[in-house]
């Protein structure tokens, strides 16, 4: 399949508060957010026309911003009212949305105190994160060979751009081996999340997942454990070892593009979808579509 370069489409961006032509929202070569990091973003997915949690992705990246120590010049219902006109410039009733906000250029250095804030929305086309036989099999995870860093060596509440990095790495290194994606560690060596997605395990009827004290408190991850609470499913977060995973009978991924996927493997261990990640799975579904007939009523 031909790859469509994401610089190179038909259709329009919003950008620093219009709506331009795709092929002319560009930045230059110097901006800060490329050389430092400088940079967060959201991922959003658009059901039936409706942006699923919108308001709590925006808030979510202007927190994010700050944490990075700048402030987007947009107010919390200004980056909602430029996402939806974003997305309803694409026309399309499935999507995915990638709101991104970064320094600019006016300063080239390690300091950037005087540099310009952008804010660019676009919204695309984009399929289920893994293919569907795949998730209906279980996706198959190898251990990632990096770990989440420690929140005094990181700002690991922010979905930053540079935390990605070892995520990437992590992914390529899985994808070379033949895996869909890589189970990373955090700094004391407790399961912590896949590279995009963070993690779960039904041990003996009960859900467990990892703190997210040093990584990504999910806005789908919350979704779940309030689904899985309405099931009456008791929900433990806590610090699992990698060992604990012999004792899990399921286990299975949340994320804004993995929405939920189940895991057939990670490493030696082995798990087959049963029927909690079945119901997770419909009831996530369930949530989304109903989120969105709510929006429209």
């Amino acid at each position: 399949m031909a790859i469509i370069p994401f610089d190179d489409r038909d259709g329009t961006i919003w950008y620093d508060g219009a709506l331009v032509p795709w092929r002319e929202a560009k930045l230059h070569v110097l901006s800060h957010g490329l050389h430092y990091a400088s940079c967060v973003f959201e991922g959003e997915r658009v059901y039936n026309g409706t942006v699923f949690k919108l308001t709590e992705h925006s808030e979510r990246l202007v927190k994010s911003a700050e944490i990075l120590g700048f402030t987007i010049p947009w107010s919390v219902a200004e980056i909602d009212a430029a996402t939806e006109a974003a997305v309803a410039a694409a026309g399309l009733s499935d999507a995915y949305v990638r709101p991104v906000a970064w320094r600019g250029s006016e300063m080239m250095g390690v300091s950037a105190q005087h540099n310009r804030i952008h804010l660019a929305i676009a919204a695309w086309a984009w399929p289920s994160y893994f293919s569907a036989e795949a998730k209906m099999a279980g996706i198959r995870l190898m251990w990632a060979p990096w770990r989440r860093p420690a929140p005094d060596t990181a700002p690991v509440a922010s979905k930053a751009a540079g935390l990605y990095m070892i995520c990437t790495l992590s992914k390529h290194a899985a994808e070379q081996q033949g895996y869909q994606d890589a189970l990373m560690l955090d700094y004391r060596g407790y399961l912590a999340e896949a590279t995009g997605a963070n993690l779960f395990l039904v041990i003996d009827g009960k859900l467990h997942t990892p703190t997210p004290d040093c990584f990504l408190d999910g806005i789908t991850r919350r979704s779940v454990i309030g689904l899985a609470k309405t099931r009456g499913i008791e929900v433990v977060e806590r610090h699992i070892r990698p060992e604990e995973l012999a004792q899990a009978q399921e286990v299975f991924l949340t994320g804004t593009a993995a929405e939920v996927t189940p895991v057939g493997e990670i490493g030696e261990h082995r798990f087959t979808p049963g029927r909690i990640c079945e119901t997770l799975v419909k009831d996530y579904d369930t949530l989304v579509r109903s989120a969105v007939r709510a929006a429209a009523a």
